[in-house]
């Protein structure tokens, strides 16, 4: 099974430095870990129970299909004049 997972990096002043979020948007789920690596582990072991979940409720699991991602620049002018 493959799902996409986006990390990016926590700025929280509450989570140590070098922590990062790891989102599987194709499930709304999020959880995360410190660096890259230990928040893709992160995104697995949730997957892993998530998937086990659903099979003991006889639920159907599905890969997530394709994924596509961009980003959106926002001038520093239009957020301050909304």
């Amino acid at each position: 099974m493959n799902y996409a997972v986006v990390l990016e990096p926590i700025v929280n002043q509450e989570f140590p430095a070098g922590h990062y979020y790891a989102h599987i948007p194709s499930l709304g789920l999020t959880t995360h870990g410190p660096g890259i690596d230990g928040a893709r582990d992160a995104a697995r072991d949730l997957l892993s129970l998530w998937i086990a979940e659903k099979r003991a409720n006889h639920e159907p699991v599905l890969d997530s299909g394709e994924c596509f991602f961009s980003t959106v620049e926002i001038s520093e002018d239009a957020v301050h004049g909304a």
